[in-house]
């Protein structure tokens, strides 16, 4: 068996999500691979809002291949949930939707400006003043 990131050799150190289950770390751990003893918070959030057992049967769930990218997303819904507990990640979506907006808005008002200002050149470029001063079209 290959040995697992989260402990040492030997297995005496146990991933973070044993040691702060008070647990003893198997070898077959679905935990060690993705939470390690270095990064005790990391398991810590997730555990908060979802609970050791709902996150268990979720990664035993999944294809092996998904369950970093399962772990990332609940370590950051389990983030965004202890910052604000009623709306959670959706609060970061809808902020970041409102400066999307905000950002459209000001781009097209730039390019409103910038055509306007090309065609205030072009025009300026097309009149031709004659020997005493007035304009003419040329």
């Amino acid at each position: 068996m290959k040995e697992s990131a989260g402990r040492k050799q030997g297995g005496a150190s146990p991933c973070a999500a044993c040691k702060l289950l008070r647990r003893r770390c198997s070898q077959d751990c679905v935990f060690a691979p993705y939470f390690p003893a270095d990064e005790p918070q990391k398991f810590a959030s997730v555990h908060k809002v979802f609970g050791a057992s709902n996150v268990n049967k979720m990664l035993q769930e999944l294809p092996e291949q998904w369950r970093g990218d399962a772990v990332n997303s609940m370590v950051y819904e389990a983030n965004a949930r202890v910052r604000d507990p009623v709306y959670g990640c959706v609060a970061a979506i809808s902020s970041l939707q409102q400066q999307i907006e905000l950002l459209q808005t000001q781009l097209a008002i730039a390019q409103a400006e910038m055509v306007h200002m090309r065609m205030r050149h072009f025009s300026a470029d097309n009149t031709a003043m004659d020997s005493s001063g007035n304009a003419y079209d040329a």
